[in-house]
């Protein structure tokens, strides 16, 4: 479509509870690597990502921002010029996966209020560890509908499952929104 080769930029803030598995997801799409050894987030972390658009160059800028209540203050720098959300939670049947999700609608809060009116699309990770046929997909649903999310992707960053179609659709919407006439 574009023979300009223009050259954007995209901060996508990646957010969700402590353990989740936001720097694993990001490390499948950027570095295609799973590590199992868990290292907390202090802060924030930011990895860069180029991709190509129809002849375009896309820098990517996914910051990983930690679950950790600890953190909280530094959040509101962390999510500024954030043209796009993603928020991530555990699919595993514990105590994580419980309260990550009940903590999607906390997470939206926040991202609503210091970036506005974003794209968010919501990861729903580690299907690796669950029985998927068992996995009950009108919870995720009514959640998406209720916050007007993009949509939602069940990923596994140990496995890629879902991960590289996750993170290329968002930032498919983000190049192709830009585009758009007003």
């Amino acid at each position: 479509m574009s023979e300009s080769g223009k050259k954007l930029k995209f901060k996508i803030t990646v957010i969700g509870d402590g353990r989740v598995g936001k720097t694993s997801l990001i490390r499948k799409y950027t570095l295609g690597s799973f590590d199992t050894d868990y290292i907390e987030t202090i802060g924030a972390q930011f990895s860069k990502f180029d991709k190509e658009i129809n002849g375009d160059h896309i820098r990517l800028i996914f910051w990983d921002i930690a679950g950790q209540d600890d953190f909280k203050f530094l959040r509101p720098s962390f999510y500024r010029e954030s043209v796009a959300g993603i928020i991530v939670y555990s699919l595993e049947e514990n105590e994580l996966g419980t309260l990550s999700f009940e903590h999607i609608k906390n997470w939206f809060e926040d991202i609503k209020r210091f970036c506005g009116d974003i794209p968010i699309v919501l990861f729903a990770n580690k299907c690796d560890l669950i029985n998927e046929n068992e996995l009950e997909l009108s919870e995720i649903e009514n959640i998406v509908n209720k916050h007007n999310f993009l949509g939602y992707y069940i990923t596994s960053a140990k496995t890629g499952q879902g991960v590289y179609n996750a993170f290329n659709d968002i930032i498919e919407k983000l190049y192709y929104d830009l585009l758009k006439p007003n």
